[in-house]
């Protein structure tokens, strides 16, 4: 029986006792970072739905964006709340469970299970806080290898994921091009714009100035930087969305009153549903996993990896890609994804590009949007043709 005190908040909680499958590394050097950091033990906290088949060609291993983690079609341990993708994973919906195996992990860095800042540090035996090594989105798909290698699989049917999700796809394409059979990027940029570093920039900045961060020895010191965190969330949130979704959703009408108060409480509903927004983000979410993830999307740009050229980092590439963008999502433009299907092209990649229109901004890859859930179920279903998938 495990007799360590439980920490005091969802997302430590699951490091310790991960309601997921888990892969522990232990080997003296279990994964070398872009860092140069060698880091273990290493442990990759995972979910699965449906079968593998005999072949093990039906593998389709899904990306969780930012925010997100392996419950991707499960209720969560933490908020009781549905999967985050569940309008696209499940029997009969496009990620069908009843024809595919289905793999989500918690990535590298991450709060729910996965190594990262807030496990412990073999040599001190103590949260590593900020003593854990910069992650990479590199770094993620290197954990994730090891996952599918120990699972036994060879080749990945599909890999698929938005946002932060979607820079992993590109990844898993471009280093493991011969993993890969067919890739779905949503929503993402093979480079992190200077624009969404400094959203990110004033994120860490709002953790990092509540005073209860304590240069991120918060759970040593058994306080936690809430509020700082929560600011950030709320931040951020609004990138996800459009004016028009806001406005349609909100406009400037007030929140439980009649006539506003002259004073800085919640007077308009966009305001109430913000702070709600970081009060629930806190309870889910470790602040330096924070820190740490938007970094690694900061530092993202496939094309330097591959001497400046993206069209190197696909050329020749064997994989079926399904780009996907939204008319309304300035956080990662069309013209993002755009750019990626002109590598594509000029590397003689397979590739088919849809632009969706909805006003429902980058949020949408997540949402019920039907153009979405048809383009998805025609790309897997044209791929598992091809791939002999029944």
């Amino acid at each position: 029986m495990d007799d360590r005190a439980p920490p005091s908040n969802g997302a430590a909680l699951q490091a310790v006792y991960p309601d997921s499958l888990t892969l522990r590394i232990d080997a003296p050097t279990a994964l070398t970072m872009d860092s140069g950091a060698a880091l273990s033990p290493l442990t990759i906290a995972y979910q699965t739905y449906g079968a593998l088949n005999a072949a093990k060609s039906n593998a389709l291993l899904i990306c969780h964006a930012l925010t997100g983690d392996q419950h991707v079609a499960n209720l969560h341990p933490v908020t009781g709340r549905p999967g985050w993708w569940e309008t696209m994973v499940g029997p009969g919906r496009p990620f069908d469970t009843d024809r595919f195996f289905i793999i989500c992990a918690n990535v590298l860095g991450g709060c729910m299970g996965s190594t990262g800042p807030v496990s412990l540090d073999p040599a001190s035996g103590e949260p590593y806080g900020l003593d854990f090594p910069v992650v990479t989105i590199a770094d993620m798909v290197r954990a994730q290898a090891l996952l599918i290698d120990h699972l036994g699989i060879d080749t990945l049917f599909c890999v698929a994921g938005g946002s932060m999700g979607g820079m992993q796809v590109l990844q898993w394409a471009a280093a493991y091009p011969e993993r890969v059979f067919a890739a779905l990027p949503i929503a993402t940029a093979a480079r992190h714009s200077s624009q969404n570093i400094a959203f990110h920039e004033v994120g860490r900045q709002a953790v990092m100035a509540d005073p209860d961060w304590r240069g991120g020895r918060y759970l040593i010191e058994g306080v936690r930087p809430s509020k700082g965190l929560a600011v950030a969330r709320m931040a951020a949130h609004i990138t996800y969305l459009s004016d028009s979704a806001l406005h349609r959703r909100f406009g400037r009408n007030l929140q439980d009153r009649a006539a506003r108060t002259f004073s800085f409480d919640a007077d308009f509903q966009v305001e109430s549903y913000l702070r709600h927004q970081g009060r629930i983000f806190v309870d889910r979410f470790d602040p330096n996993s924070y820190l740490y993830l938007t970094r690694a999307m900061d530092y993202f740009d496939l094309a330097a990896d591959f001497g400046g050229s993206l069209v190197n980092a696909f050329k020749g590439s064997p994989t079926r890609f399904c780009v996907v963008s939204f008319t309304s999502d300035w956080l990662f433009p069309t013209s993002d994804s755009r750019a990626i299907v002109r590598a594509l092209n000029a590397g003689a990649a397979s590739v088919s590009f849809v632009e969706i229109e909805t006003d429902r901004g980058h949020d949408a890859f997540l949402l019920d949007v039907p153009e979405l859930i048809a383009t998805t179920r025609g790309f897997v279903d044209s791929a598992a043709r091809a791939r002999g998938i029944a």
